[in-house]
């Protein structure tokens, strides 16, 4: 190519000869900034003398110009649950569309306040995502400054720039159904002791469907996210005084996985004698046997979708709001009640 020699290490402005463009074209069709100012028939040509020449962009040198480090901040409460694991692999891989980098953090203490995990998070990160997190839990981070996104939150939280949920109602409210099509009447919601957003919403789309058949008694039994918190829970819930419910609905897999457990060691039989329902379809939700009906949440899609919306943010565009659909997985931990 002209002006290239073998040593020499190809430029914008080599790029820009052999396209037979500016320099300006370069930049904007390969800082992915073209759409809309530069024809595609261009583009194509100017992507093909960069691939051709291996070119390779000055990121530090960018970076510099326009005062970013190309590096997201995701907050998690945990690193234990596999649904966070699946949140960053999301993330990670819009991330790497656009030559960001995405460093994962676990709150040291689960939903917040989560503690700053650098000297000062404003001077190494261009943005914070947080997964399950209370809004005010990033106040450490970046002296809230710094341009945040909220996944599976409250949307009104304040100093969200944006927020991208699931249609959690919907789940909770499929899984109602589907129990109520069954025949059962008698329902103990496993409810998560965690005090967040997600898991009030799922209680108000539970109470609220069950509300409107007759005859329909709703409990609710507390339990910390571990089997063994929800299988106490769970032996609470199905030896209390009067009839017993015919139907666990559980918040997440995990307490599912504890409510199975509690009716096996009670000599119940799932689902003949209680039907027990998940939420997360996490792998977890497989292992279990009978395997669980769950709420199946695309978590890998609302991680890339939290990124994507950080990266619009941090242009100054709109980001998507529209909530992320969600899908009942009838498995083998449901029936009809016994006679």
């Amino acid at each position: 190519m002209p002006g290239v020699t073998d040593t020499a290490r190809p430029t914008s402005r080599d790029v820009a000869r052999a396209a037979g463009v500016s320099q300006a074209t370069v930049s904007l069709v390969l800082g992915g900034k073209s759409r809309g100012r530069v024809s595609e028939r261009t583009a194509e040509a100017v992507r093909a003398a960069a691939l051709a020449l291996g070119y390779r962009p000055n990121l530090a040198a960018r970076n510099l110009r326009l005062g970013r480090t190309r590096t997201a901040l995701l907050v998690v409460p945990a690193l234990t649950n596999e649904y966070f694991a699946r949140v960053y692999t999301g993330a990670a891989r819009v991330a790497a569309e656009h030559e960001f980098g995405v460093v994962l953090y676990p709150s040291p203490d689960g939903i917040g306040p989560a503690r700053d995990p650098f000297g000062s998070a404003r001077a190494s990160l261009d943005g914070v995502i947080a997964s399950s997190m209370a809004a005010d839990a990033l106040d450490a981070i970046g002296g809230g400054d710094l341009p945040l996104v909220m996944l599976d939150s409250d949307p009104g939280a304040a100093g969200a720039g944006a927020t991208v949920n699931f249609d959690i109602a919907d789940g909770m409210r499929q899984v109602a159904r589907c129990l109520l099509g069954l025949g059962h009447r008698r329902f103990t919601h496993m409810a998560s002791a965690v005090d967040t957003w997600t898991f009030h919403v799922r209680a108000a789309a539970l109470a609220g469907t069950l509300a409107g058949t007759g005859d329909v008694t709703l409990h609710t039994e507390r339990s910390a996210h571990s089997v063994e918190d929800a299988r106490l829970a769970a032996e609470r819930a199905l030896t209390r005084p009067g009839p017993r419910p015919t139907a666990l609905v559980c918040d997440d897999d995990i307490l599912a996985a504890g409510a199975c457990k509690a009716a096996r060691r009670l000599g119940l039989r799932v689902p003949a004698d209680v039907s027990v329902t998940g939420f997360d379809d996490l792998a977890l939700a497989t292992a279990v046997e009978p395997e669980l009906t769950t709420v199946r949440l695309p978590a890998d899609e609302i991680g890339g979708r939290g990124m994507a919306a950080l990266l619009a943010v941090l242009d100054g565009r709109p980001a998507n709001s529209a909530d992320l659909p969600v899908e009942l997985v009838v498995r083998g931990s449901t029936g009809p009640p016994a006679a």
